[in-house]
């Protein structure tokens, strides 16, 4: 798929030896970005919408449709009455006649409510089906504490729908991933959950995050789902993790480099179904020290099942035991200093990377 470039001035001598032309980019928070993938593919896809509660006029409460409702209509963004069991079984419904829905769950604590649509539904037609019966729609939530939200809507709980099977699940971490995975997502065949945490929008009235603004290919951008990318390179430590984690490890890991205590690599999964098993054994088989830090539950979730992997691989490549800095098992508190107790803050992370490169 073809990226749009900047135009470079002629040079002389080799073709081959000329630098590529660098894509043309925009600097965009990662709502922006998101809702400018989905307006491309809805210019290019008349049988992509968007429906769910508080897309149209409002433009999502984290603004991840903005601007859409007076770019294409209320017949194609639709605001829905607060019942996520039926306007979910109306994606799912559009979705096997042929047409791509983005629909919008406005916190991944509200699956209670509709579970049964999402895995009974959602997620097994295909499959029930015997494969004659495609579900193309993007399942879009936002997750994440840190915001004193309280229990019923602070939690990520990516693990607990890449534990079903008959979804792809992506998680970015910034601008570009954002509107590159949500491209993808929309064009896929399967259902894809699109789960955004609210501390990488980059909205203002939210804390600040310097990395949640930055360049976003202009053209035709797509991120592959599935392949994790490596957000810092390093040569003491790997650490896995994903979404907000991804700007708090790398936070950890500046400082560590600039005082010298270790050399951290940070790999951004990106996506946790098809989940990139080759890069983190690829980073670890290097570094022999795994930290993986997770904004979930701890317990059968994404942590244990990297670990497991590791160790169905080849457990001799780590140095020492796997730390895992994760969510306990309790309730996200609501009270801001407990909360901040429970998630997986820089500090935790910090402890986690110093007590894989002490001396033992």
């Amino acid at each position: 798929m073809s990226i749009d470039t900047t135009q470079q001035p002629a040079t002389q001598g080799d073709p081959a030896e000329q630098p590529a032309a660098a894509p043309a980019t925009k600097r965009l928070n990662t709502a922006k970005a998101m809702v400018e993938a989905i307006a491309r593919e809805m210019e290019r896809d008349e049988d992509v919408f968007v429906l769910g509660e508080d897309v149209g006029a409002y433009g999502g409460i984290f603004s991840s449709t903005t601007g859409l409702l007076d770019r294409f209509g209320p017949e194609r963004v639709m605001d829905t009455p607060i019942s996520e069991t039926g306007f979910i079984g109306a994606a799912i419904g559009a979705a096997t006649e042929g047409m791509r829905p983005i629909v919008e769950l406005m916190f991944v604590d509200f699956f209670g409510v509709c579970m049964d649509q999402i895995y009974n539904h959602m997620a097994k037609i295909h499959f029930e089906s015997g494969g004659n019966v495609k579900v193309p729609m993007v399942l879009m939530t936002a997750v994440g504490g840190g915001y004193s939200d309280g229990a019923q809507h602070s939690q990520c709980l990516w693990g607990t729908f890449a534990h079903l099977p008959g979804m792809k699940v992506v998680v970015p971490s910034n601008p570009a991933d954002a509107a590159g995975l949500m491209t993808a997502a929309i064009r896929d065949d399967n259902p894809v959950v699109f789960m955004f945490h609210k501390g990488i929008q980059g909205l203002p009235w939210m804390a600040k995050n310097k990395r949640s603004i930055g360049p976003v290919p202009t053209g035709d951008h797509v991120v592959e789902i599935g392949k994790a990318a490596t957000a810092r390179p390093g040569s003491d430590v790997t650490v896995v993790t994903l979404s907000l984690s991804v700007h708090h490890a790398l936070d950890v890991a500046e400082e560590l480099a600039a005082d010298g205590t270790a050399d951290v690599e940070v790999i951004d999964l990106r996506s946790i179904v098809p989940l990139d098993t080759e890069a983190i054994i690829e980073s670890v088989t290097r570094t022999g020290h795994l930290v993986i830090v997770d904004e979930d539950y701890q317990s059968f979730g994404l942590s244990g099942e990297i670990a497991a992997r590791i160790a169905e691989h080849d457990p001799t490549i780590l140095k020492a035991p796997i730390s895992r800095v994760a969510v306990p098992d309790v309730p996200i508190p609501y009270a801001r200093p407990l909360e901040y107790t429970a998630l997986p803050t820089p500090a935790r992370i910090k402890e986690a990377i110093i007590g894989q490169v002490a001396p033992a």
